[in-house]
């Protein structure tokens, strides 16, 4: 059998041979795959990302209902404003499991919001209201440095990038609120109650960006990036790309190639009342049933966890994401 299956196989390249040398000799050339373009995607600044987070924690734990809170979400809207996206705020009260109302806010900063083609970009921004891993002032708030500001820092820079390095596509950076308050014993409808409420209030009815990303707990020092297994399973071809970008910039030792169980984060409210296919950028570099960092939740999530080569692994990966699908080459 063996023998039958190596005749077949040097028959069909003695075959292919002789096409060649047939075009060839009719005077037709035999061209190779067109090059992929070469698209310039410009540096991200770990630097300025580093800045934007120092300058979220400045105002205090970005817990609602406080004036640190209230502070950080004009600063957002003028610092988006001020870079030349159009802003909305999404300003809404939902009900916290211990029975408190917050005075919540989405905050979506669109480029380019004439364009049909859209990317959407999101993290949370809020910190959680207790240190509840800590063993010490387990009842006060958190700075959340890594798991809030340093993925609004990221949306930040790259929305800096993009005012400075025009692309043809429209891309919004949407921030959401009140995603860190839940019940660690509880259901997961207790978190992300900021997606929750975009989910079933979007900016149009037919909103429906060309892909999705969620950046959460992005900046940490010793952070990996493992494939999220609902984005894995509704966005396979996004996870691909971005994943492959990674590799291709020598970031593999962040952005790992290996599965791991879906969690819930905002991505999964998206995709569940939005319809919209959503990947999660999340560090668990941890196994077991608490894979995130070993600051989550923990009063040592300050300005001190923060790694500016993470913070640049991300970033950069994600601007060659958004200037290659602009360009049409992924």
């Amino acid at each position: 059998m063996r023998q039958k299956l190596a005749y077949g196989l040097l028959a069909v390249l003695l075959l292919s041979t002789l096409f060649v040398a047939l075009q060839q000799w009719q005077g037709q050339k035999v061209l190779p795959p067109p090059p992929k373009p070469n698209v310039s995607v410009p540096d991200f600044s770990a630097d300025s990302a580093f800045t934007f987070v120092e300058r979220q924690l400045q105002f205090g734990p970005r817990v609602p209902n406080t004036p640190a809170h209230r502070q950080c979400a004009a600063w957002y809207v003028n610092t988006f404003r001020q870079l030349g996206l159009q802003v909305n705020e999404q300003k809404f009260q939902a009900t916290h499991f211990k029975g408190a109302v917050f005075n919540a806010n989405n905050i979506m900063a669109s480029y380019k919001p004439e364009n049909g083609k859209r990317l959407l970009l999101a993290a949370h921004w809020d910190s959680r209201m207790w240190a509840d891993n800590d063993k010490v002032r387990s009842d006060q708030p958190i700075d959340g440095a890594d798991d809030g500001a340093s993925g609004a820092a990221i949306l930040i820079e790259i929305a800096r990038i993009l005012s400075q390095n025009p692309v043809d596509i429209g891309v919004d950076f949407l921030l959401f609120d009140a995603e860190d308050q839940g019940d660690n014993q509880g259901e997961g409808e207790t978190w992300c109650l900021g997606s929750q409420y975009w989910s079933k209030n979007l900016p149009t009815p037919d909103y429906m960006p060309y892909q999705a990303v969620l950046l959460d707990m992005v900046g940490g020092k010793d952070a990996r990036f493992y494939q999220e297994g609902i984005s894995r399973e509704v966005a396979p071809s996004t996870v691909d790309k971005i994943w492959r970008i990674a590799a291709e910039l020598s970031y593999s030792n962040y952005f790992v190639s290996e599965k791991r169980p879906g969690i819930t984060d905002d991505h999964l409210f998206v995709i569940r009342n939005a319809k919209i296919p959503m990947v999660d950028i999340i560090s668990m570099p941890n196994s077991g049933s608490h894979p995130f960092p070993d600051h989550h939740h923990k009063h040592s999530d300050t300005l001190s966890a923060i790694d500016k080569q993470t913070l640049k692994a991300v970033g950069q990966t994600l601007a060659a994401f958004i200037y290659q699908t602009a360009a049409k080459v992924i």
